[in-house]
């Protein structure tokens, strides 16, 4: 699998999980899907990556409680 395809493949499981959970904010399902997509970023074996970060995403996001450990911290806006 190509980079492209990879980087596409994740910006669709991040459109279908904010899809699937409607009232969790889609900057916190977007963080969580990058914070749990860096853990694989040393893995050399790239084919179930999206996979995989959707199946974690997913789990992390039916217990709450633990999504605030996944998140990486927001990035404060400049200027506002």
């Amino acid at each position: 699998m190509s980079g492209d395809d990879e980087f596409r493949q994740i910006q669709q499981v991040t459109e279908r999980l904010i899809v699937r959970y409607p009232l969790v904010p889609p900057e916190d399902i977007t963080r969580a899907v990058h914070g749990v997509y860096s853990r694989f970023a040393t893995s050399r074996v790239r084919d179930f990556v999206p996979l995989l970060v959707e199946k974690a995403v997913k789990r992390e996001l039916s217990e709450p409680t633990i999504l605030d450990s996944v998140l990486p911290p927001a990035i404060p806006e400049v200027g506002r």
